[in-house]
């Protein structure tokens, strides 16, 4: 493929080595100026790489899965993102991310799931208890302490309570690494507090992969201790821990921002509230949760489908070009780094009328809007690397939203600003700042 049978996509690179990154991160619309200039793919110069967005369902089908070979995952991100979560799947490529998803799937399917269930939910009931008696909470860091719990319980086989505070602490540090714009190595500086932050977490990993040795239990680490595959190959001690260090992340970041959203969403279109909460009193749940309940929860799957399409907690994602490519009549050379938009894709006016109305019925057997066009829904990814955890994540939110619904009332709070921030995850700028109270009061 020759460079000058195709032009490269339009757009500009802005100014030498900076480029346009300061646009970029300080402007929340960028992208979408960019696009309603130039159309949907285009090209800039941000963090010193020359880049290209690309959006529309096409896009996302091209980059997730019929050319996947052109890209590569650990090319397409920040060294942050490198050092700060280690060579973990997040950034692996080709056979070795293949072996490695294998050996980890049985941490997040089938049995294993099953089995996180009623822990899941004696946890979320002991938050939602706690801030009943509160009354008054700010739900964005609350939530992301209570999903630091699930994960680190479940995944790291932490005992309920134990080092949470401490854990969560190390890990906002390092999460706050992954956005600093200029990476100093310094004690004092951000991404040096980052840098120590991750050296305690591993450590921490590194004793209980320890006492999980001797003693595998039913967390994921213990089954990514005992995993084996078809050549009884296993995942040593140092990729365990990069792993976990990984899912730790992903298992309660996004979860976060769409457990938000949720609540925030509900509060603001009490009919789909009081259908939410209909359906959860006609399933007649007197007892603790279980699997085929949370199967039968059809109209709280349509609604967490439309958090995922509305406020996607991630707002698109990036690869490295390995191999050069022709979109659309662009040509695309290597070495670039492309992004792919997940909220302009989820936007698209052609496969989502009215796009930005909330409106879970779209997701209804009757409409199912998002199977018109292939990947046109990617909040959790998609083709053959979909989200590993989508399984765990579906069933921390749906317990959370059953016990929400089933046993609560909250009211969004005034005099507070909703603005949407982008960074770490979507969420609203106040918090989320709300009422909570018993639907028994």
């Amino acid at each position: 493929m020759k460079a000058p049978s195709h032009p490269l996509p339009p757009g500009r690179f802005g100014l030498p080595i900076v480029g346009e990154t300061l646009q970029f991160l300080l402007d929340p619309n960028f992208a979408d100026k960019r696009e309603k200039q130039y159309g949907s793919i285009y090209k800039t110069q941000i963090l010193g790489r020359k880049t290209v967005f690309m959006s529309g369902s096409k896009a996302n089908q091209f980059i997730l899965s019929s050319h996947m070979d052109h890209f590569s995952w650990g090319k397409g991100w920040p060294n942050n993102f490198q050092e700060l979560l280690g060579r973990s799947l997040f950034v692996q490529d080709g056979q070795e991310h293949q072996r490695n998803r294998k050996l980890l799937m049985p941490a997040f399917h089938g049995q294993a799931l099953a089995k996180y269930l009623t822990t899941m939910e004696q946890i979320i009931s002991q938050y939602l208890s706690k801030w009943e008696k509160q009354k008054y909470l700010t739900w964005f860091p609350e939530m992301k302490k209570m999903t630091f719990e699930i994960a680190s319980v479940l995944l790291l086989g932490t005992s309920p309570g134990e080092n949470i505070e401490v854990l969560s602490q190390w890990f906002a540090e390092l999460t706050n690494g992954l956005f600093a714009i200029f990476p100093l190595r310094t004690g004092w500086s951000k991404y040096g507090k980052a840098l120590a932050a991750r050296d305690r977490l591993l450590e921490y990993i590194d004793q209980q992969i320890e006492e999980r040795i001797s003693n595998p239990g039913d967390d994921a680490l213990g089954l990514m201790i005992q995993t084996r595959d078809e050549n009884e190959g296993h995942l040593s001690k140092e990729e365990i821990k990069v792993q976990a260090l990984l899912l730790l992340f992903a298992g309660h970041e996004t979860t976060t921002s769409m457990l938000v959203s949720f609540c925030m969403a509900l509060a603001q279109h009490r009919d789909i509230l009081e259908k939410a909460k209909a359906e959860q009193k006609a399933l007649n749940i007197d007892r603790d949760l279980t699997p085929e309940k949370l199967k039968q929860m059809t109209y709280l799957e349509q609604i967490l489908k439309e958090v995922e399409r509305l406020y996607p907690p991630v707002g698109g994602g990036f690869r490295g070009v390995v191999k050069p490519f022709v979109f659309n009549g662009y040509y695309v050379p290597e070495h670039w780094i492309v992004s792919y938009r997940i909220n302009a894709s989820h936007q698209d006016r052609n496969v989502f009328p009215n796009p930005e109305k909330f409106d879970p019925d779209r997701f209804s057997r009757q409409r199912e809007e998002h199977k018109k066009t292939e990947y046109s829904l990617v909040g959790f990814g998609g083709g053959p690397r979909f989200c590993l955890g989508y399984g765990f994540a579906q069933m921390e939110m749906k317990i959370f939203a059953s016990l929400l619904l089933r046993h609560y009332f909250w009211e969004i709070l005034p005099d507070q600003n909703l603005t949407l921030d982008a960074i770490p995850t979507l969420h609203p700028r106040s918090g989320l700042k709300v009422k909570l109270v018993s639907s028994l009061n």
